[in-house]
């Protein structure tokens, strides 16, 4: 199998980029899209050429770190799916595919296919955590919780982080990632203690860090690997109003 990948090249935050093609030749189907940048690189190691920044830790679509734009969409073609857990299977013999970073303000290019990405920590550093004793595990039962609202708690932590919902936003909104978080813990009686000051402080850094405006087009919830809905950012925004509301 060969392929032309037209990759996003760039040396640093401070330099501009721009895309280079590359063939590669004897890929395999079975081979998943890292696999195949995985080869490119040993090509260019063998003509002593620099080899291509990307990211990514688990290959398992756990860790969210191999976020990649691939011909025009978050982590590739199919829906829900993150990089990693793309094969190229699902590229035509002889296709020309385009590969770049992430697209937004708020996530700059460090080089090539890596971007920082810290401005999803600093909206967590707000108040993506509760604060309770630590010590031994408490008694299961300790504290009763019903089915529904522990599977719509662990329906939003399963967020990786990944950042596919601000890629392919068209106004790099990272509100369905910020919903997430705070629903997380806000739905749970550890967290209802700091819930309206947490969804204001989470969602007011969500806006200095650059993030655009949610208009609820969905997009996000489209790409999302972990199939998050947008219904947390309806949540998000009512908890919102009600924080501010008792201010």
């Amino acid at each position: 199998m060969k392929v032309t990948f037209k990759i996003w090249r760039q040396e640093n935050a401070k330099t501009k980029g721009d895309f280079k093609s590359y063939e590669v030749y004897d890929l395999t189907k079975d081979m998943s899209f890292l696999e195949a940048l995985d080869h490119l690189n040993e090509l260019l190691v063998e003509r002593d050429e620099k080899t291509i920044a990307f990211e990514y830790d688990c290959r398992e679509g756990i860790c969210g770190q191999c976020c990649l734009f691939i011909n025009g969409r978050a982590h590739g073609p199919h829906s829900n799916m993150t990089t990693c857990q793309l094969h190229m299977r699902s590229f035509k013999d002889g296709e020309t595919i385009v590969v770049e970073p992430w697209r937004a303000t708020a996530f700059p290019v460090i080089k090539d296919l890596v971007i920082d990405r810290s401005s999803l920590d600093r909206i967590i550093e707000q108040g993506g955590y509760i604060n309770a004793k630590t010590g031994t595990a408490p008694e299961a039962n300790a504290i009763l919780i019903s089915k529904s609202i522990a599977d719509k708690a662990m329906d939003a932590a399963a967020c990786i982080g990944c950042g596919a919902c601000v890629a392919t936003c068209k106004n790099s909104s990272a509100a369905l990632f910020t919903s997430a978080k705070i629903n997380h813990l806000n739905s749970l009686p550890q967290g209802h203690q700091e819930a309206s000051t947490r969804v204001l402080k989470m969602a007011r850094q969500m806006e200095l860090e650059g993030f655009g405006s949610c208009t609820f087009t969905g997009a996000c919830e489209v790409e999302c690997p972990e199939h998050i809905s947008i219904i947390n950012i309806a949540e998000m925004n009512v908890r919102r109003l009600k924080a501010k509301w008792f201010e």
